[in-house]
């Protein structure tokens, strides 16, 4: 399996497209976020609007993960990003992780963006297991993987200084057959 192809994934609050070069300035503005710093990056981070386009201008031919910007279906605004890497053949597997910026907040639109990507994962893709880790004190992210099935299955604890204090790390995954039984019921 080949990350290759970057699919247009519409639901009825985002669209997951492609990135573009042109998508690294909001992009910028998003992962400037001090909520997205707080719960993503290292604060010392260094993200420079060079490496931004670099960056998003080689997504859509990133062979081996798949990124996709989260945007506003009626303005095309691009809200955030969704991630799928660190893709192991062997097990069928791989890593999943998400950001949503301020305006893409509080609206279903991380939820259902998780749910469309993870979808593509299972059932485009045909992978076996999704995982990601998240920090114990992002709540709202926490939530919103539940809601799509994510399982916690350990936490890391005190893995990282964070604002000065230790931070646990919570691992979590969806199995296919989870997946497909949540669906089932759902619909």
């Amino acid at each position: 399996m080949s990350f290759s192809v970057k699919p247009v994934l519409t639901g009825h609050r985002t669209v997951l497209r492609p990135f573009t070069e042109a998508d690294a300035g909001v992009m910028g503005e998003i992962v400037a976020d001090p909520e997205v710093v707080r719960f993503t990056f290292e604060p010392s981070t260094e993200l420079t609007p060079e490496r931004l386009r670099t960056w998003y201008g080689s997504r859509a031919t990133a062979p081996d993960r798949l990124d996709l910007a989260v945007t506003d279906p009626a303005t095309g605004e691009v809200l955030g990003e969704v991630v799928l890497f660190e893709y192991d053949a062997a097990a069928r597997s791989c890593v999943f992780r998400t950001l949503i910026g301020p305006r893409g907040r509080g609206r279903g639109i991380g939820t259902e963006a998780t749910r469309l990507i993870v979808a593509h994962g299972f059932e485009a893709l045909g992978l076996h297991r999704i995982e990601l880790a998240a920090w114990a004190h992002n709540h709202r992210a926490l939530r919103v993987y539940e809601k799509a099935g994510f399982v916690v299955e350990g936490v890391r604890r005190e893995v990282q200084r964070r604002e000065d204090e230790w931070a646990d790390e919570v691992i979590m995954a969806v199995l296919d057959r989870e997946w497909a039984a949540l669906n089932a019921t759902a619909r």
